[in-house]
């Protein structure tokens, strides 16, 4: 489980740092310009790291399926090789999934505009600004995004499904309480990212939403869950919890 949280924080970490310097550089200083191809570079790691953060999020519904369903061979199902390949998978699936989308976008030649409506480089937000022909960009960014974030949900679905119905067999009030507060942190940070995820993916393609409101939702989307999921995992884990409490008593003592 600490394996999946290191590399959640990771995600989140490297999704920070791939929007907020220039966001923060457009707000601050007016440096409302980018290379094209840096835009792209920007675009490729930010929905990396976003299907990165999708994948880990149900190889932890994976593991909380193992702990509650079959807790006596949980450290014999989940060792640290079979934990560190499902990092692996997860990761080469984003980086190879979502490399497709700027190689895409790199065979279109005119455009209307090079004005982008968002304070982050976005697919869509980018195949729009062509005039050629972008159908074939709309369908693998549709592909793309079932194939990591509509397949990551229906699994994540599935195995809380299987979960509530083990945790409903148990005799014992307090062991099923128990098992819930397990889940909680996760079902938080899964809702947070799929409603906010499917919400941005499908007002820029079949929605009516003013463009203000969905950049603001948009840049929540990307900014909020990276500063939420430390204080979700941080209260609801007593290591963490106890080990954030040392070292702001080591700093207070200093």
């Amino acid at each position: 489980m600490y394996i999946f949280l290191a590399v959640l924080a990771a995600t989140d970490v490297g999704l920070c740092v791939a929007i907020a310097p220039k966001m923060l550089a457009i707000f601050w200083f007016g440096s409302c310009s980018m290379a094209f191809d840096a835009c792209l570079t920007q675009l490729f790691f930010i929905h990396a790291l976003q299907g990165m953060e999708s994948g880990i999020l149900l190889a932890m519904a994976f593991d909380r399926y193992v702990a509650i369903c079959n807790p006596l061979r949980h450290t014999s199902i989940l060792t640290p090789f079979i934990l560190v390949s499902m990092v692996l998978v997860v990761a080469i699936r984003a980086m190879v999934l979502v490399g497709i989308l700027p190689i895409l976008i790199k065979r279109l030649h005119l455009f209307h505009s090079t004005v982008i409506a968002h304070s982050y480089c976005e697919h869509m937000a980018v195949v729009k600004l062509a005039v050629e022909d972008i159908q074939v960009n709309k369908t693998c960014g549709l592909l793309v995004g079932f194939t990591i974030l509509g397949f990551d949900m229906i699994f994540i679905l599935i195995s809380y499904i299987l979960i509530f119905q083990a945790v409903f067999r148990l005799q014992q009030k307090e062991a099923r309480l128990k098992a819930f507060n397990t889940c909680t942190a996760h079902i938080f940070v899964f809702l947070e990212f799929y409603i906010l995820a499917f919400f941005s993916f499908f007002s820029h393609r079949f929605g009516h939403v003013a463009p203000s409101t969905h950049i603001l939702l948009s840049t929540i989307y990307l900014l909020v869950p990276p500063a939420l999921n430390p204080i979700v995992y941080g209260v609801k884990n007593k290591v963490i919890r106890k080990r954030v409490a040392q070292i702001f008593f080591l700093n207070h003592r200093s």
